[in-house]
């Protein structure tokens, strides 16, 4: 089982930054693929990005391309994510998700969930 916890949301300003962590617990990620996705009050949750294990593929949407960035440190069982240029339009709940393979993580149906962090910007 894994338990994965979010940090680093909050209000920010239009063209602001914000790092989120995710920290995994519970087994090691150990060729695990780490995503984030978001949902928007109203919207559906969309995937945001994703990294595999030795980080040899990187996917992301996109709405965020050239202004986020995924990272992750598997030394530390965490996953990051750089949001820089921040818009109106990314405030939405941030999740973070681990699967074993790239196509749930990619389908949106990844074994496992965070609880969310909430990220506000604000115009």
């Amino acid at each position: 089982q894994v338990q994965l916890g979010e940090s680093g949301g909050g209000l920010v300003q239009v063209g602001g930054s914000l790092r989120l962590s995710c920290a995994a617990s519970g087994r090691t990620l150990r060729a695990y693929v780490m995503g984030w996705f978001r949902q928007a009050p109203g919207k559906e949750r969309e995937f945001v990005s994703a990294i595999t294990w030795r980080g040899e593929r990187i996917y992301y949407a996109d709405s965020v391309k050239g202004r986020f960035t995924i990272a992750r440190d598997n030394a530390k069982n965490t996953v990051y994510l750089q949001m820089n240029s921040l818009k109106p339009e990314d405030t939405a709940v941030y999740y973070c998700a681990a699967d074993s393979g790239d196509f749930k993580i990619l389908n949106q149906k990844p074994d496992y969930w965070g609880q969310g962090t909430q990220v506000t910007v604000s115009s």
